[in-house]
């Protein structure tokens, strides 16, 4: 580690809400950008995304990494995006062994790129592309608190330099915005807002257990994600901040907005957040 890294870093979780975000220019956009720069440059990024799911651990860990495009129907130029980070095989190695060590099966993958819920936060955070990156996924066939043990298992890399991101989505409800008749910079909804002030205060309180059950327990949890990928990634986080160990320090909100009402771009902060400034 160079005397540019951090003596540690937080573990994050950051809603990257629709892939046309890599283009814009908005709040959340503005605030990845200082939330980068307040950072600085990791060794390496450990990603967890909502893009990528499989029944076990799968760790990508090829060093050259491919900007995939695994959408339809956007606009032609954000298909022209590329993120050129590299990947780091090392960093890759010691996840897997750290996961196995945890009592998980993770595998190995060389041939996959960063899908859209990797590289549209990075590319505001990141501009440079000067970070390498493994992603690791996520699993639909496991439970909240598999994805905690699972962060959990991966924590003391923040001690080693990695900056570990969870990316996903605090509110996720696809139904609601393909609707229509909503405007882009409508103001939040109540049921989104119940659901994200809900979550928000279990986290700042340090009460862990109660964001794990959020989707059963919060006003609203199911109409907020009624698939559970784009939640798992913040209940990861929670895991690789230590979050409900003793001596770990509570979560922290660094910013919220949403996208025609319904869309949540919350960014949570766990261990190690007290130098990050928020805008809320």
């Amino acid at each position: 580690m160079t005397a540019s890294h951090r003596a540690s870093y937080p573990s994050l979780f950051v809603s990257h809400g629709a892939p046309t975000l890599a283009l814009e220019d908005c709040a959340v956009t503005q605030y990845l950008n200082r939330l980068g720069a307040d950072l600085g440059p990791p060794k390496g990024i450990l990603m967890v995304s909502a893009h990528f799911n499989q029944s076990q651990p799968i760790i990508a860990s090829s060093e050259i990494l491919g900007t995939i495009h695994d959408f339809s129907g956007f606009p032609a130029d954000l298909y022209d995006v590329q993120y050129p980070a590299k990947g780091e095989p090392e960093l890759a190695l010691k996840v897997r062994d750290l996961l196995v060590e945890a009592g998980f099966s993770p595998t190995l993958d060389d041939k996959r790129g960063m899908d859209h819920g990797c590289w549209v936060p990075l590319v505001h955070m990141y501009p440079k592309a000067d970070v390498p990156i493994v992603q690791l996924s996520i699993s639909m066939e496991q439970s909240p608190q598999w994805h905690f043990e699972l962060g959990q298992a991966l924590s003391g890399l923040r001690e080693e330099g990695v900056l570990i991101i969870g990316s996903g989505s605090a509110s996720h409800n696809l139904h609601e915005i393909m609707m229509g008749g909503r405007d882009e910079d409508e103001p939040i909804v109540p049921w989104v807002r119940d659901f994200t002030e809900w979550v928000t205060e279990k986290i700042e309180t340090g009460d862990y257990r109660a964001v794990l059950s959020a989707i059963s327990d919060a006003p609203e949890g199911k109409r907020n994600h009624p698939t559970m990928d784009h939640i798992h990634p913040l209940f990861f986080a929670l895991g690789a901040g230590s979050f409900g160990q003793v001596d770990a320090t509570r979560g922290k909100r660094l910013h919220a907005s949403t996208t025609y009402g319904v869309l949540a771009m919350d960014i949570y902060a766990f261990g190690s957040s007290e130098q990050i400034s928020s805008d809320v």
